[in-house]
């Protein structure tokens, strides 16, 4: 009887592992939504050079948003396209107006994200994934000795590349981490007086580790 009980047993798990595995794995395709938050660095990029010994120019915060995207599996690779929108608490502090990376005193504002996605399975329930895409950020600029708003800001156009790893929780919910790496080439400079500076460059690395709860529908 015993034998025969373990043997009805394993039948109905090898029979239910299947089911499962079907289940999570299509937490990988659909719409999904997710909140984020994690650590933004922003910093003069590689081809400057300020010399004024203070930590290379760089800000450092809180990031925090939401994201939007559709994922389609495919045997065990997913494809996805996604959108951003974050904000930051980065900020720099107060020194001379002139200090920043080239750009005075800011803070780290809105930051819009378009791009792609692309994943294996690492198993029924793990997605290993690299992105890319378009990235436009703002940096305000603030007053040199206080955090007065100057009603004047940059806007940085770029692009952004990217590794995580997503976990489904069930076949709805999902967490996952992500790494990822920003440059931006180009700015504008948003004038008080609602007028637009010609388009100049730059070079502003951003750095993000960020953490993200989500549902897909």
């Amino acid at each position: 009887m015993n034998k025969i009980l373990v043997a009805a047993l394993m039948t109905s798990a090898s029979l239910a592992t299947p089911a499962l595995a079907q289940d999570i794995n299509s937490s990988f395709t659909g719409p999904r939504v997710e909140a984020i938050l994690g650590y933004d660095h922003v910093g003069a990029g590689s081809d400057v050079d300020n010399n004024n010994g203070r930590d290379d120019q760089s800000i450092d915060g809180l990031l925090y948003g939401v994201g939007a995207g559709y994922d389609v599996a495919v045997g065990g690779a997913v494809l996805g396209v996604e959108a951003e929108y974050t904000d930051s608490t980065a900020k720099s502090d107060r020194f001379d107006y002139t200090d920043t990376f080239g750009f005075g005193r800011v803070d780290a504002k809105r930051d819009l994200y378009v791009g792609a996605r692309a994943g294996i399975l690492a198993n029924p329930a793990t997605l290993v994934y690299v992105k890319g895409g378009y990235t436009n950020a703002k940096l305000g600029v603030l007053a040199g000795d206080t955090n007065q708003e100057t009603n004047r800001s940059f806007k940085l156009d770029g692009w952004r590349i990217g590794a995580g790893v997503e976990r489904a929780l069930t076949s709805n919910s999902f967490a996952k981490v992500e790494y990822r790496y920003s440059k931006y080439n180009e700015a504008k400079l948003d004038y008080m007086n609602g007028a637009t500076s010609s388009e100049f460059d730059v070079d502003t690395d951003r750095h993000q580790v960020v953490a993200s709860v989500g549902y897909r529908f």
